[in-house]
């Protein structure tokens, strides 16, 4: 099963949807929260990113969601930390860090592999709303 890690600047916020997402998806399914700093100040840690991207990934590969663009920057740097074969299983979401969380969360339960989850949270992107 595709694992999630959640990444935002507060430790508060990644917990939140962390917790949100684990309760409409399978038990099973590894969702790692890696918000804010080892110290519980904002901002985003690449060695933390990287420990939670290892958990979460039982081989079937991990979606990472962010919230903002400094994210993506540590989320990259965890990358960059890989060995060659799990970077190749690991794919960060250009999603909303929540509807993508969730979104994901729900198709990674079903069995769907990597592209597809990523997908999942991605479409959350072009959700349309009503004038």
């Amino acid at each position: 099963m595709v694992g999630i890690v959640v990444v935002s600047h507060s430790c508060k916020i990644a917990q939140g949807i962390k917790d949100v997402a684990s309760q409409m998806a399978d038990k099973s399914l590894k969702i790692i929260a890696a918000g804010g700093l080892q110290d519980g100040k904002i901002g985003t840690d690449a060695a933390r990113i990287f420990e939670a991207v290892t958990d979460a990934d039982s081989g079937d590969g991990v979606i990472i969601t962010v919230d903002l663009g400094s994210a993506v920057l540590s989320a990259n740097m965890a990358l960059s930390m890989l060995d060659e074969e799990q970077r190749k299983r690991v794919l960060i979401a250009d999603a909303p860090i929540v509807e993508g969380t969730i979104n994901a969360a729900i198709t990674a339960s079903v069995g769907e592999p990597l592209k597809k989850v990523k997908a999942a949270a991605e479409e959350t992107s072009a959700v349309k709303k009503l004038d």
